[in-house]
């Protein structure tokens, strides 16, 4: 996520905005069960697997929206 973005601005965003820096290691650590799920390293029930995509998406969402939002300030 923000693969296109300077990691220092990214970092100088996550200083200044503790929800935007606890969301985004929020999405990080769910990306990272999300993967190891699909590969078959974390057994997780399908619906479990559904909940964190679904979770995981509308934290990209909310990321999203917030970095717009800085961006415009």
């Amino acid at each position: 996520m923000f693969e296109h973005q300077q990691k220092d601005h990214i970092d100088a965003v996550m200083k200044a905005n503790p929800e935007f820096r606890r969301l985004y290691h929020h999405h990080q650590e769910l990306d990272s069960k999300v993967r190891d799920a699909e590969l078959g390293v974390l057994p997780l029930h399908e619906n479990a697997l559904h909940g964190m995509k679904k979770e995981k998406l509308l934290l990209k969402d909310r990321l999203t929206r917030m970095w717009s939002e800085i961006g415009t300030a």
